[in-house]
């Protein structure tokens, strides 16, 4: 993928390292001051920018990630290889077994295919209800988010309040970064990653709701492929936040 040539570029080297020192900042601001607070972890490139960041000037932010049940293995995989390489037993959250029995013996296992409303109530019980019990009693949360990710993500701020999940402050520590900066970051930092990235899959979520983009493509384009661009949240991510 482009995002990821001449990433030993001077020019964008230097950009990176300011753009590491204000996330830093940022960083070490929410642990002092929001704690405690909580970092939603997807696993993915830039998620594991922040694991990174936060593991290295060990700050007490904890660390979770939503098992929805059907992520693909090399979400998996990461999983494992981010214990390997940190030390670190990531806090995983579920979906609660009766929610999901009941969607799909209503629904089907896979009816998050035939409507915009029954995908959106698949993303509720597989991940939106495990947020929710995952940030309670905290005072911030962390997110991957970057604003040039999606046209439902244009104006992302660093900072809003998140009424949505209980009433708590969200950040947003890459929403300026480039797709570049984080590949730069990851490459110079020999930071672990999602193996599907390397087949194309920029963005990655459940292993159903998931394909490889084609060159040109947006890069969250093989996420809920077959929707429009501008219903593609999944839920977690409210515009109220």
């Amino acid at each position: 993928m482009n995002a990821r040539l001449h990433l030993d570029d001077p020019t964008l080297l230097e950009g990176l390292a300011t753009r590491v020192d204000a996330a830093r900042r940022l960083l070490r601001e929410i642990a002092d001051d929001f704690s405690p607070a909580a970092f939603a972890c997807s696993l993915g490139g830039e998620d594991m920018v922040l694991t990174d960041l936060i593991l290295g000037d060990r700050l007490d932010i904890e660390i979770f990630s939503l098992d929805t049940g059907r992520l693909p293995l090399e979400t998996y995989d990461l999983i494992a290889e981010v214990k390997k390489h940190y030390g670190l037993a990531l806090r995983l959250y579920y979906p609660r077994h009766d929610l999901v029995e009941t969607w799909t013996r209503e629904n089907g296992i896979n009816a998050f295919y035939e409507s915009v409303d029954l995908r959106k109530g698949c993303c509720f019980v597989r991940k939106v209800e495990p947020l929710q019990r995952a940030l309670a009693g905290h005072k911030a949360w962390i997110t991957g988010l970057r604003a040039s990710q999606a046209a439902t993500r244009e104006g992302l701020p660093t900072r809003s309040f998140d009424a949505s999940n209980g009433g708590l402050e969200k950040f947003n520590p890459l929403a300026d970064w480039s797709e570049r900066e984080v590949w730069a970051y990851l490459k110079q930092h020999a930071v672990p990653y999602n193996a599907l990235h390397d087949k194309f899959y920029p963005s990655i979520g459940c292993a159903p709701c998931t394909r490889p983009i084609t060159p040109g493509e947006d890069v969250r384009a093989g996420r809920w492929w077959w929707e429009n661009p501008q219903s593609k949240e999944c839920g977690l991510h409210s515009k109220r936040a």
